[in-house]
């Protein structure tokens, strides 16, 4: 499908230009070219009915491993990116834990040129430290001339604060924000779930809550003394989203993250020794959920990222304590979001700001729009679509997911890329 397409009809909601009404929306070579109540037949373009849909920019997960280089039997760029393509996005960030790590130019250069041709835009986050071991700071200047557009060790806190200091410092100088992994091992070191009562009745070793916020009231305090910006990756605990809330009220230049399994489960999902439920930070109490959907609600967490982190059943399907942490995320994100608008707790404008706008405003990269003139990367959401969602059919390598099983409602049905059509379930 190419040339020109008039969607008719579609709720358009896009939080940069504050406009949530049905209209039309035409695309032409790639560009939005027009949008209004009347846009007629479109000139001789495909013209596609989308009443009752939703037209949003192209979603945008600044949170998800593609694997490769290294790990290419776990997840590719071009697997990862049409599983992408299939949740709704047409933007990832992926993050440097890759073997060998991006931490120089030359690794980040063949991430970017690997993704040239797949079916999602590629931004690669380089490593904070050189091999992610915490103890010299990478080449961020040279990795964001080849494309990087943030730094993290993430997967690894950086525990020398003074090393996390200067990588503020040294970001700053290259407009990067550094994204951090929040975590004091001295706490979590041989944790496998969150702890608490269950971990003791399951006898697994418990990671507490303070062991994420302890490492979160540093970055901010670090943040603080250096007048430079900091993300924080996937926040779990309530405590967390106090701090961030608390900080962001002084001034402090801190946004958040969360994902989806974090709003959506608990650490009763690990019962019966669920591996596809053991990621890092761990699941956590209801009271903890409870924080993160009110985070999301008042601004406190900035954005929904999914933290996508594919395992072959080689990581997976082994005892409790020695799995590997994560789950695959990106064909699930858009409909567990989209329960918490359908349960009252999120304004639809305020799931795309966190799932769209906002992600390409801290990564500082173009998206997040439906403005004329912009380049056509936008999602078209089906939010009465039902469907059961089966790990085992999903486009990602990554079967790994705690909602292989689960009946959803609403689900992205076309999503374009430049004006190319990266998912089709609309006019196929």
């Amino acid at each position: 499908m190419s040339g020109s397409m008039l969607f008719k009809n579609g709720r358009v909601v896009d939080p940069a230009q504050k406009l949530d009404q049905v209209q039309d929306l035409l695309v032409s070579d790639g560009v939005i070219v027009a949008s209004g109540s009347e846009l007629g037949d479109g000139a001789g373009a495909q013209v596609i009915d989308v009443e009752g849909k939703w037209l949003v920019p192209g979603l945008i997960d600044m949170h998800v491993h593609l694997r490769e280089p290294g790990e290419e039997y776990k997840e590719t760029i071009e697997s990862g990116t049409a599983a992408a393509a299939a949740g709704g996005f047409t933007g990832v960030a992926c993050m440097p834990n890759t073997n060998p790590v991006n931490d120089n130019g030359s690794i980040t250069k063949f991430i970017v040129d690997r993704a040239g041709s797949c079916n999602a835009r590629v931004y690669p986050v380089g490593a904070i430290s050189t091999g992610l071991k915490g103890e010299k700071l990478a080449e961020f200047g040279e990795m964001k001339r080849e494309g990087a557009v943030a730094v993290t060790d993430d997967g690894h806190p950086v525990e020398d604060s003074q090393l996390m200091r200067r990588s503020l410092e040294y970001a700053a100088s290259h407009g990067m924000v550094v994204i951090s992994h929040s975590e004091e091992l001295t706490l979590s070191r041989d944790g496998a779930m969150n702890e608490g009562g269950l971990s003791t009745r399951m006898g697994l070793k418990g990671i507490p809550a303070v062991a994420e916020s302890i490492m979160v009231q540093r970055e901010i305090a670090l943040s603080e003394l250096t007048g430079a910006r900091i993300h924080i990756a996937h926040v779990s605990t309530m405590q967390s989203v106090a701090s961030i809330r608390e900080a962001k009220k002084r001034g402090v230049l801190v946004t958040a993250e969360t994902a989806p399994h974090y709003f959506s489960l608990t650490e009763d999902a690990v019962k019966g020794y669920d591996t596809n439920a053991k990621m890092n930070p761990p699941l956590r109490t209801e009271n903890d959920r409870l924080a993160i959907i009110e985070g999301l609600q008042d601004g406190t967490l900035d954005a929904i990222a999914t933290d996508h982190a594919p395992h072959s059943i080689l990581e997976k399907e082994v005892e409790f304590n020695l799995a590997a942490n994560g789950i695959a995320g990106l064909e699930t994100s858009l409909s567990l979001g989209l329960a918490l608008v359908k349960n009252g707790h999120l304004e639809v404008g305020r799931l795309i700001e966190l799932m769209s706008y906002n992600p390409a405003q801290i990564l500082g990269i173009a998206g997040g729009s439906l403005e004329v003139g912009v380049v056509a990367d936008l999602t078209v959401i089906d939010p009465a679509k039902e469907f059961t969602f089966h790990a085992s059919s999903s486009y990602s390598k990554g079967k790994n997911s705690p909602f292989d099983g689960w009946n959803m409602q609403g689900k992205a049905v076309m999503t374009l890329l430049g004006g190319r059509v990266t998912h089709d379930e609309l006019t196929m």
